[in-house]
């Protein structure tokens, strides 16, 4: 079973900055790619950022030059920097990754967190 854990939600005001964490745990024999959605109310889940194992990153245009996607691959480990942050950054912040669990090996499956809020509000 592997289960993937945030935290580092939280209120801020705008223009603060906020720093998410994603843990990926369990009998993991490798994890291809990681990354953050997210979804406020009423609308539908989002990408926000992607990471692959090697190194290559993807953003969404509201995002760019304020978020950065990190990872630490020993640790399994994705993290979010959120810099410069505006009310309508305001979500449910959802950590997903592609793992080849090893009881499925080779095989690829994708996994989701159960979400961390990050409000933004003066």
């Amino acid at each position: 079973q592997v289960q993937l854990v945030e935290s580092g939600g939280g209120l801020v005001q705008p223009g603060g900055s906020l720093r998410l964490s994603c843990a990926a745990s369990g009998s993991i024999f490798s994890i291809n790619r990681m990354g953050w959605y997210r979804q406020a109310p009423g609308k539908e889940r989002e990408l926000v950022a992607t990471i692959t194992s090697g190194g290559s990153t993807n953003y969404a245009d509201s995002v760019k030059g304020r978020f950065t996607i990190s990872s630490d691959i020993a640790k399994n480990t994705v993290y979010l920097q959120m810099n410069s942050l505006k009310p309508e950054d305001t979500a449910v912040y959802y950590c997903n990754a592609g793992v080849v669990p090893r009881i499925t090996f080779p095989q690829v499956r994708d996994y989701w967190g159960k979400g961390t809020l990050v409000t933004v509000s003066s």
